[in-house]
């Protein structure tokens, strides 16, 4: 099992910043990549970026690409997400979530935190 903590949502101007963070726990090693999720209301979850443990190799959507960053502290077991730039349609729930190397799947979410962009 993984345990994964959100923190670091609120509210912020069209334009501004905020920094997401994701703390593991527990079978972090069952898992080679994070990856961040966003829902909007009345809409479908969807991917936001994802990093590997070992390199830090990034993906991102097309949405978010040049805006937004992702990191890892492996030492943490933290994961970050900065986001610049910040648009009204940014506003969701963000989830941290954890690829299971089993399943080959995102076996693993934390509780969500809401990020509010106000235009």
């Amino acid at each position: 099992q993984v345990q994964l903590v959100e923190s670091g949502g609120g509210l912020v101007q069209a334009g501004g910043s905020l920094r997401l963070s994701c703390a593991a726990s527990g079978r972090t090693s069952s898992s080679r990549t994070m990856g961040w999720f966003r829902q909007a209301p009345g809409k479908e979850r969807e991917f936001v970026g994802a990093i590997t443990w070992s390199d830090g190799s990034t993906n991102y959507a097309d949405s978010v690409k040049g805006r937004f960053t992702l990191s890892r502290d492996n030492a943490k077991s933290m994961v970050y997400l900065q986001m610049t730039s910040l648009k009204a349609e940014d506003t969701a729930v963000y989830y941290c979530a954890a690829h299971s190397l089993i399943t080959g799947r995102y076996d693993y979410w934390g509780q969500g935190t809401q990020v509010t962009v106000s235009s």
